[in-house]
This record gives structure tokens, C-alpha cells and sequence, in this order.
């Protein structure tokens, strides 16, 4: 597994993947996810990680890296697997993330594992609900990270896509599932200005 260089995130992020395939363990063994179960609800739940493999987190820091991003927006932190990847690359390309983060207990263990990883002077975590949060967030955006509520996808994306730079990034997670099909529909439409393709599980698209 692939950690980045900085000691204290990849002690963090090795903690975090354990305990995240843990949870997921413990829910295989509860039957797993119900196939009439609203995705929505799942990501509510606050002891769920639902978090992002050690081969996305690697690819969302490729991401970031490679176009040398310096403002980034998450939607949907969770536990914050996705964020310290995030968080590693602006750590390198001197940037900064936004993430946002609406149950309380996962905001709280978030900010102790940011403390513990050292990287709460490059994140700023936006507590609450996104369409509220974001409004602070000042372009312009290089990169976005949708992984919070699916069908919160589209109008998160609406909400910020005045801010985002010709050229930048939207990487859409879990787009499989029919809740997020709203969202791929419009990103993958020529008329909204984006240009999109599906790579396994992830929706991407460039702002043109």
C-alpha cells in the first residue's frame, strides 16, 4: 500500500484504512448493505467510513499532485481518508483544502485525526450542511472531491461551479450507485460545459 512521504499522515492514514476495513468487516458480517437500503441514509450514519480505497486515496493525490492544484474542495469528509490524501498532495503544492463534514461525532474524531497528522494548517474543515458551508469557500477552485451524499451531488456542484478555473477537476465517487445518476446525466451532457468519463467507480469531468 502506498502511503505518502510525510511520516505523520501516513501513520494516520494507516490507522484510519485499519479501522475502516474493520467497520466494513463488521458490516459484511451484519449482512452487509441492504439493496433497498437509501445510500443517503448509509452516509448519514455516523460509524459508517463508506471511505475511499489505499488505490483511490493514491489517485486522488496523483490528481491533485499532477495539476499542481492550490485550492480544493471536498464535499462529504466522513472519517477523512480521502482528506489526508487530499491533504498530502497540498501539502507538497502549497494549497489548501476546504472539506465538509455534517454529523458531529465524525467532525470531532476529523479534527483530532487532522491534529494527529499535521495538517490543519493546509485544511479547513467546514462543519454543517455543504449548501450553507461551501458558500464560503472563494475561487478559484482548482479541484473538487464529491463523496458526500450521492444525491447531494448535483446541486453541490451547481453551487460551486462558478468558482471553478477553466480546466478544473470534478472527481465524483461511487457513480454506480442510481442515486448519483442525476448528477452523471448532467456532467456527461456536452450543454453543461463539462467534458466527462467514468473510470471504474469515479465520474471525472474538466471544466472547459
Amino acid at each position: 500500500m502506498w502511503l505518502p512521504e510525510d511520516p505523520a499522515i501516513a501513520a494516520e492514514l494507516a490507522r484510519l484504512h485499519e479501522a475502516s476495513a474493520a467497520s466494513d468487516a463488521a458490516r459484511a458480517a451484519r449482512g452487509g448493505f441492504k439493496a433497498d437500503e437509501n445510500t443517503d441514509d448509509i452516509v448519514r450514519l455516523g460509524s459508517e467510513y463508506l471511505a475511499v480505497s489505499p488505490a483511490e486515496g493514491e489517485f486522488l493525490y496523483m490528481l491533485a499532485r499532477g495539476m499542481q492544484a492550490r485550492v480544493v474542495v471536498e464535499f462529504g469528509a466522513s472519517f477523512g481518508l480521502s482528506t489526508l490524501y487530499l491533504a498530502a498532495a497540498l501539502r507538497a503544492t502549497g494549497g489548501h483544502l476546504s472539506t465538509t463534514e455534517i454529523h458531529p461525532d465524525k467532525c470531532a474524531a476529523l479534527r483530532a485525526s487532522l491534529d494527529r497528522a499535521g495538517v490543519t494548517d493546509c485544511v479547513t474543515l467546514l462543519e454543517g450542511d455543504a449548501r450553507d458551508t461551501l458558500q464560503t469557500v472563494e475561487g478559484s477552485v482548482d479541484m473538487v472531491l464529491l463523496d458526500g451524499w450521492k444525491s447531494m451531488y448535483l446541486p453541490v456542484l451547481d453551487l460551486l461551479k462558478p468558482k471553478l478555473r477553466p480546466g478544473a477537476m470534478v472527481a465524483a465517487d461511487n457513480i454506480s450507485l442510481a442515486s448519483t445518476r442525476p448528477y452523471m446525466d448532467h456532467v456527461s451532457d456536452p450543454a453543461s460545459g463539462f467534458l466527462t468519463r467514468e473510470v471504474n467507480d469515479l465520474g471525472l469531468s474538466v471544466k472547459l
